[in-house]
């Protein structure tokens, strides 16, 4: 199916907003225990986080978004995991816990807690996407986002409180892997969704 500018359009403004948002939330989660720290600025105390936070977030939920259902079609699969926004909401929501997990459970160690992480992140693509496409772009989305981010805190844009995997934590890969998989998930339903209005509209110019 071709799509048209104006729903790539509507859909980078959807993805962006939710990039935002989960950037917002989740940050605010972080910065709740000082996992991450950010230098003081204008809006430090008001927002929690630094200003280009909820903006990078969000475009980069716009190509995660779009490369999902944009290798479906590549590959001629049809995602069968993403017909139902309930399930996406659910998806949402587990992924939310995993990164409240991250900031409010204690454990002995961050190994303890990577690997507990790491297991929930394998279990949310097992119960939302189930797909060798999610799992593999969920693999390579966490490793660059993990190498982007390493490289930010050793230039001192941000860092984390006591870190154990180079200048970050271990568990930050298995953030950034559900994050992939969640956000990607949301991207197939909102192509699904447009598929579905397009094939209802051709229908009714035939009729």
């Amino acid at each position: 199916m071709v799509v048209s500018a104006a729903v790539i359009a509507r859909r980078s403004l959807y993805l962006f907003s939710v990039g935002a948002a989960f950037a917002f939330v989740l940050n605010l989660l972080q910065r709740q225990r000082q996992v991450t720290i950010f230098p003081p600025g204008i809006f430090g105390d008001i927002l929690n986080s630094a200003w280009w936070v909820p903006p990078a977030c969000g475009l980069a939920a716009v190509g995660v978004g779009l490369l999902y259902p944009k290798v479906d079609n590549m590959l001629g699969r049809h995602h069968k995991f993403t017909t139902e926004w309930s399930s996406v909401m659910r998806c949402i929501a587990v992924f939310v816990g995993i990164n409240h997990a991250s900031a409010k459970i204690n454990f002995d160690n961050n190994i303890q807690l990577s690997l507990t992480l790491a297991a929930l992140s394998v279990g949310l693509w097992w119960l939302f996407d189930r797909s060798t496409v999610g799992l593999v772009l969920g693999i390579v989305i966490a490793g660059l986002a993990t190498f982007i981010t390493q490289l930010l805190v050793s230039q001192g844009v941000f860092w984390y409180s006591k870190p154990d995997f180079f200048y970050i934590k271990s568990w930050v890969p298995c953030i950034f892997f559900s994050g992939g998989v969640t956000i990607g998930t949301i991207g197939r339903a909102l192509a699904t969704g447009d598929e579905v209005e397009c094939n209802n509209t051709c229908k009714e110019h035939m009729d």
